[in-house]
């Protein structure tokens, strides 16, 4: 389980905000750890965040809407989504697909610019994957983004896919889940899934997913499900990152980060937003 401005934008938003209180974080789409120094980040509707103590300190002081966000490397993100409505230098509505190298201060448009707005992006070693909401399509580049083949067409909150079998891609449904076993072309929905809202595959076959309950549950290969924990009761789940199989993020509906560290068990606040700033 979920920032940037436009081609090579290196300075900060511009837009004038010094009237207005900062809006904090916005809905959460995407959360991450910068194996650089070990960051979570977490990507919201008005930007891409440093959460240290308990704190989101805004990146490069840019409020873009980010849909779509993943990190893949040391400072290396991928992101999609929105520029600010605020941006005098936004070309599009839809960012495609961006780069930064610098852990979020720049980004470089990489595709698709004007066309896609990726809500999922998921890197399966060869292969990225992305889901595009503009289309309704999951799109595959094996080139790093560059270019795009445009695949099946399905409703999904969420893509997962490993780098060990990366023609095998899930997508969680909000109903179910549904698998594909042929690089995304086309999808099967999985008998007796549950109602799953985000899932990832932290290692080849070995699924995690937050079920729309909170509830989190592990499967392999898609069979049996057994519940291994459960989300604070706060809002409703919307967001899963596996840094690892035991190394869990997750957000809710009310913007707040969690990280839990013995495969979803127990669960730690790293960030809730305050009442004036929370996503209603």
């Amino acid at each position: 389980m979920a920032g940037l401005l436009l081609a090579a934008c290196s300075a900060p938003d511009t837009g004038d905000r010094s009237v207005a209180p900062d809006p904090g974080t916005g809905h959460l789409h995407g959360l991450g750890v910068d194996p650089a120094d070990d960051t979570v980040y977490a990507a919201g509707h008005h930007g891409v965040f440093r959460l240290n103590d308990g704190t989101a300190h805004r990146v490069a002081d840019r409020y873009q809407d980010t849909m779509g966000f993943t990190v893949t490397g040391p400072s290396t993100f991928l992101a999609s989504g929105h520029p600010s409505p605020t941006d005098p230098r936004a070309r599009s509505p839809h960012l495609g697909l961006v780069r930064s190298t610098d852990a979020g201060r720049t980004w470089t448009t990489l595709s698709a610019e004007g066309q896609a707005d990726f809500h999922s992006l998921q890197s399966a070693g060869p292969v990225l994957y992305g889901f595009d909401s503009q289309s309704a399509k999951v799109w595959a580049s094996t080139d790093d983004g560059r270019s795009w083949d445009q695949r099946a067409e399905l409703p999904l909150l969420d893509l997962a896919a490993h780098a060990d079998s990366p023609q095998i891609v899930w997508a969680a449904t909000g109903e179910g889940l549904e698998r594909s076993t042929d690089g995304a072309r086309t999808f099967r929905p999985v008998v007796g899934a549950p109602a799953l809202v985000a899932v990832e595959e932290p290692r080849s076959g070995a699924l995690v997913a937050l079920a729309a309950d909170g509830r989190v549950l592990r499967s392999r290969d898609g069979g049996v499900w057994s519940e291994h924990g459960r989300l604070p009761r706060g809002g409703e789940p919307t967001v899963l990152t596996a840094v690892t199989a035991r190394d869990l993020l997750a957000a809710d509906s009310t913007d707040t980060v969690y990280r839990s560290t013995d495969a979803g068990r127990t669960w730690t606040v790293l960030h809730q937003p305050s009442p004036k700033t929370q996503h209603p």
